[in-house]
């Protein structure tokens, strides 16, 4: 099964990003907007979008779009017919602080982080 996965990885042209310091919540409000899209699309909505995750996940699909150029020995991606086939964010770590609260108590926060894995492909394929 792992041997597999392997050769199924070799094929497949991603990019991931760890430990970011966004909640999970927020993150999946921006991939999901960009999943299924074509790759001009998603970058150019990316660029426009305000949210700060979209200017990480931005940065993110061009590394990808590099993985893929580089596997495919230089072909552009222009003439690929390229979209975002799939996008993940998971949760990663958590710091956990405290918050000074009324009559002597503390709160605690969880400062959220998440991972982001972001798989491209050829519509052609």
């Amino acid at each position: 099964m792992a041997e597999k996965m392997k050769e199924e990885r070799k094929t497949q042209y991603f990019a991931s990003l760890k430990n970011v310091p966004t909640s999970p919540r927020k993150m999946r409000l921006v991939a999901d907007m960009v999943r299924g899209m074509d790759v001009d699309k998603a970058l150019y909505a990316l660029k426009l979008h305000p949210k700060e995750a979209s200017g990480r996940i931005e940065k993110l699909l061009l590394s990808a779009l590099s993985n893929w150029e580089q596997k495919t020995s230089g072909n552009s991606a222009d003439t690929a017919n390229l979209y975002v086939k799939e996008i993940q964010v998971d949760s990663a770590r958590s710091l956990k602080r405290l918050q000074t609260a009324p009559q002597g108590r503390a709160h605690r926060i969880r400062k959220r982080s998440n991972h982001v894995t972001l798989v491209i492909d050829s519509k052609n394929d």
